[in-house]
């Protein structure tokens, strides 16, 4: 059996054919990575996202990227970079994060994802990264990915998946300025936080860059991998 991995998806105004709608919608490519990776991908729109007691048909979660997430979830006001706020995302996927961690379900965050670990494990961010970097290397133009390095700390599960080092897509505008109680194991050459872990989870990762944009499967190996050994415990 392959395993069932749930992926966080966007909610937008979208156009096909005839019809332009609001829809929860999803870059393919998390699918097919998943897919290739062995799983069997389900779309969680946020009215599911928003029932922990989906969880119990999942073997493991991919919170996608998308939007800023609100300030407020950390105690702050908004930047004036800080746009394009998607409150019923939030809404829904900050207990479901919380619920698949109570529940040591396996987990990967991309991007937004990774940010949403780190604010709902008390953490907070860098609302816009060129302010504290000085370059706009991890997102260089609209719809282009920065392709930059990621030195990852030795020993970290992220290491072992990865390697120490792995050149990566990136397409963010917001940093990590503290991850709560996750660990942060891997860091861009700028000194940015890319990669954060659970210490006390199976398999809980987050990565500030876009693995699905890439061609590299590993990190989705990795999750798959868990995600079938959590189906069989």
């Amino acid at each position: 059996m392959r395993p069932v991995i749930g992926i966080t998806t966007y909610v937008e105004q979208a156009r096909w054919g005839v019809w332009d709608v609001p829809a929860a919608i999803l870059p393919f490519r998390y699918v097919e990575r998943v897919e290739a990776a062995g799983g069997t991908a389900v779309l969680l729109p946020p009215s599911a996202a928003s029932d922990a007691a989906v969880l119990d048909r999942l073997d493991a979660v991919v919170l996608a990227g998308g939007a800023d997430l609100d300030p407020a979830l950390y105690g702050e006001e908004p930047h004036a970079a800080t746009t394009g706020l998607r409150p019923e995302r939030d809404a829904a996927e900050v207990p479901l994060v919380r619920a698949a961690l109570d529940r040591d379900l396996p987990t990967l965050g991309i991007c937004r994802g990774m940010q949403l670990m780190s604010v709902v494990c008390g953490g907070s961010l860098v609302q816009h990264l060129p302010d504290v970097v000085g370059h706009e290397g991890h997102r260089p133009a609209a719809g282009v990915y920065g392709l930059h390095d990621v030195r990852l700390a030795p020993g970290s599960r992220a290491a072992a998946i990865l390697g120490e080092r792995v050149s990566v897509p990136s397409y963010h505008h917001q940093g990590l300025a503290s991850p709560g109680s996750l660990t942060v194991t891997g860091w861009a050459d700028d000194g940015t936080p890319e990669a954060v872990e659970h210490p006390d989870r199976r398999f809980a990762l987050g990565v500030l860059w876009h693995p699905e944009a890439g061609d590299d499967l590993r990190l989705f190996t990795a999750l798959v991998v868990a995600a079938t050994a959590s189906a069989a415990s």
